[in-house]
């Protein structure tokens, strides 16, 4: 791609339909707004300038994207339709420079699809079309005896036998920025909208003797529209497929590719399955041959070769080694790393520890603030008392510790290596290496106690 492109994106419009207070653009898909998508589409054009045309929400919208600096923002202050929109941009854009005018609200359309506009708009108006089984609402494409574009009537204006078309205009063109500066200054809001219509450029290019030329879409998925919540849901199915798709494609195990969902980036080895309804955020990696149950949610985490991931379990932003066992109803909070061969079983909860090789948490247990060593037994109902209120404080377990179930460690502690700590214990001195510690109360029978009885009335 040559650096003489310029990208505009329009993102002006409220999105009424959408019931929001947020503008239209900054709906999810996929776990990020809208326009992200298009920006990311555009970027991997490399272009010269990436100029978007904000209006609605204000300042919202650059703010939410204070990040990219490469972003030129445009402010439409009125809406006054899609040729004034691009009319604001054009001043930042050099005569030289081919144009791609963009929507950020269309969020699918593949790069090589825009890479082939662009390669057809470098001396003339080029469009992208498609053709529709049920074309209501868009553009109509009309075309003289010879094939020849002609123009674009939009629906709103179009005649009974003209909605009959097939062949739609999807808004997104090419040109030139000199060309499109003569179009766009000739626009008249003479129409059912009274607004500026892009499209009529089109219309101006053939009286200026001007040919107009179009490239196909692949599909109509490529280049749907994004305006109401259904919509939304409908682009969001189409887009986890075609990630599917891609995985199945790698190698991946999909037990059910239509409940399935990617919101950021996947990586996996060989052999891997998933199950039905699992849910991956941010960066996920998956070695070879890891197996995840139904129903569980991973964002920002890295998992090991042979490690089994059981049903309705939540891990984020954590490291799991190889051959580890996870779950079922098990949650991996942030800032932990589970080495080899660790277990973390039902209902276990770990945050900010260090779990090492061979170690069990098979089940009801809170591991925080903590570091384990190998081949260390935490029995049921277990936890680490790790905040006093005002500050965090660590537990320190050496290898191959037995730790009885019901017991409570309360940090800063040091469980030596070796040491076993008896079921039912408060430990708040350290343990030493190799040794059995018990701390509990006397036990005590009050015999001939009676519990209380409720009164009859």
């Amino acid at each position: 791609m040559k650096s003489e492109l310029h990208c505009v994106i329009l993102a002006a419009g409220q999105g009424t339909r959408m019931k929001s207070r947020r503008p239209k653009v900054l709906q999810l898909l996929a776990g990020r707004p809208l326009l992200q998508h298009v920006l990311t589409t555009a970027q991997a054009l490399q272009p010269a300038g990436l100029h978007v045309v904000y209006g609605h929400g204000g300042a919202t919208l650059p703010e939410a994207f204070a990040a990219q600096a490469d972003i030129q923002w445009v402010e439409q202050p009125q809406q006054l339709g899609t040729g004034h929109a691009v009319a604001q941009a054009l001043p930042g854009i050099p005569d030289g420079a081919t144009v791609l005018v963009l929507y950020g609200d269309v969020p699918l359309t593949p790069p090589d699809t825009l890479r082939a506009l662009v390669a057809a708009a470098r001396s003339q108006l080029t469009l992208l079309t498609v053709e529709l089984d049920r074309p209501d609402g868009y553009g109509r494409i009309l075309r003289d005896d010879t094939g020849q574009l002609r123009a674009i009537i939009e629906h709103k204006d179009a005649s009974a036998a003209q909605r009959k078309i097939r062949e739609v205009n999807t808004g997104l063109m090419a040109g030139s920025a000199t060309a499109l500066r003569g179009y766009v200054d000739g626009l008249s809001r003479d129409n059912a909208q009274g607004e500026y219509y892009l499209t009529d450029c089109v219309a101006l290019a053939v009286a200026a003797g001007q040919a107009v030329q179009s490239v196909a879409a692949a599909c109509e998925a490529d280049v749907l529209g994004v305006n109401d919540r259904a919509q939304l849901a409908a682009v969001e199915r189409i887009y986890q497929r075609r990630q599917a798709a891609v995985l199945m494609t790698q190698g991946l195990q999909l037990l059910d590719p239509e409940r399935f969902d990617v919101r950021g980036e996947l990586r996996v080895g060989a052999d891997c399955q998933i199950d039905v309804n699992c849910v991956f955020e941010g960066r996920v990696e998956l070695a070879d041959d890891v197996r995840i149950g139904p129903n569980c949610q991973l964002r920002d985490v890295r998992v090991g070769a042979g490690t089994r991931i059981a049903a309705n379990s939540v891990l984020e932003q954590c490291d799991i080694g190889a051959a580890c066992a996870i779950g079922p109803f098990a949650r991996i909070r942030p800032g932990s790393l589970l080495a080899d061969a660790a277990r973390a079983g039902n209902f276990v909860e770990i945050k900010n520890a260090r779990i090492g090789p061979g170690s069990k948490i098979n089940h009801l247990s809170y591991i925080g603030d903590a570091t384990l060593g190998a081949g260390v037994n935490i029995g049921a109902g277990t936890i680490t008392c790790n905040y006093d209120g005002a500050n965090k404080h660590r537990t320190e377990i050496g290898d191959d510790a037995f730790i009885g179930s019901n017991s409570s460690l309360i940090a800063p502690v040091v469980i030596g290596s070796g040491a076993t700590v008896g079921a039912g214990s408060t430990i708040s001195k350290p343990a030493p290496a190799g040794e059995l510690t018990v701390a509990r109360g006397k036990q005590v029978t009050l015999r001939g106690w009676q519990r209380p009885r409720k009164q009859k009335d």
